[in-house]
């Protein structure tokens, strides 16, 4: 079943575990395959891990949905005025550059998260919950030693939720994806980084070869394409994973607007059980543009040559003493 409900002046689709729609059947490429090419967006306002008031509750009524929308979208507005100077002064966007759901789709469930049932991440393993508090410790004290102590999302290396797995995020939420004999290409708006994924096969790259986007490699289950991607970076630390991470995507095309995108984690060594969410993804228009990320940003050399003078300083202060 499915059901389509409009308020706020955006759609509100309704997914169903296990619901495919039996007489449609995906268009094919010319060698064969089921076409998933196009432009598409997964923004929802739909949240990765389940909030504390859903506790137990895996799906909302089409009244409760309407009235978590407008309560999201309330809180989360970027122009509202209801604090002091400093709180403006942190909203370093206004809302018109957040892309919050308010055209595409969004689900009943009250998760992304699919399993496990309670629709939370599971808990890190006590050895990557040590790991998770020295990185923190180290960032702590050694925030502005160089670029390298930065965030990757601030050097503009890469983004944790563009892919993979591919989140729904503030904004630039769009994706092209483009098929070709032995191949899919995926490319991400959010800094303008692009998967190609061989489907022919042929094994992963060495165990000591290491990549920011992991090593992808991919093949056709009837329509759906899986994904299996390995040998991540110790530094992509996707919501406490670590390089041993091993991620299978699955993506069908259930109509011709709708790609029903999943995801599944796996890594033992950072998480206590595997876990899987279930993002919709809509079509929608292109072209995808640039995201030029780092030019003409002075930020980081700003930033650096701050601290370094700071410590300048100080060790001038302490001279002085």
């Amino acid at each position: 079943m499915s059901a389509r409900l409009t308020s706020f002046g955006f759609a509100l689709v309704v997914i169903i575990p296990g619901w495919t729609q039996s007489k449609w059947t995906p268009p094919r490429t010319p060698d064969g395959q089921p076409d998933i090419q196009g432009f598409w967006t997964n923004v929802t306002i739909t949240p990765l891990e389940r909030p504390a008031e859903f506790a137990n509750k895996p799906f909302l009524t089409k009244e409760e949905a309407v009235e978590f929308e407008k309560k999201t979208l309330a809180n989360n507005n970027a122009d509202r005025r209801d604090g002091p100077v400093e709180a403006d002064v942190g909203r370093a966007y206004n809302n018109f550059w957040y892309d919050r759901g308010n055209k595409t789709v969004g689900t009943l469930r009250t998760s992304l998260i699919i399993d496990p049932p309670d629709g939370r991440i599971p808990p890190l393993t006590p050895e990557a919950q040590k790991r998770q508090e020295a990185q923190r410790e180290y960032t702590r004290n050694h925030p502005y030693d160089g670029p390298e102590s930065r965030a990757l999302t601030e050097r503009c290396i890469l983004w944790p939720t563009a892919g993979p797995p591919m989140l729904p995020t503030a904004y630039n939420n769009n994706y092209q994806i483009v098929q070709a004999p032995g191949y899919v290409m995926i490319l991400s708006e959010m800094i303008h980084d692009t998967r190609i994924i061989p489907l022919d096969g042929r094994p992963h790259v060495a165990p000591n070869v290491r990549e920011w986007m992991g090593d992808s490699r991919g093949h056709w289950e009837g329509n759906t394409l899986v994904v299996e991607t390995t040998n991540f970076t110790d530094k992509t630390r996707f919501r406490g994973a670590d390089e041993k991470m091993k991620l299978v995507e699955r993506f069908t095309r259930t109509d011709p607007k709708t790609i029903v995108y999943e995801f599944t984690v796996n890594d033992p060594t950072a998480f206590t059980k595997q876990w899987t969410a279930q993002v919709p993804m809509t079509k929608t228009e292109g072209p995808i543009f640039e995201y030029a990320c780092h030019e003409g940003n002075y930020a980081m050399q700003g930033m650096l040559a701050g601290a370094r003078a700071e410590e300048k300083a100080a060790a001038g202060q302490g001279n002085q003493k």
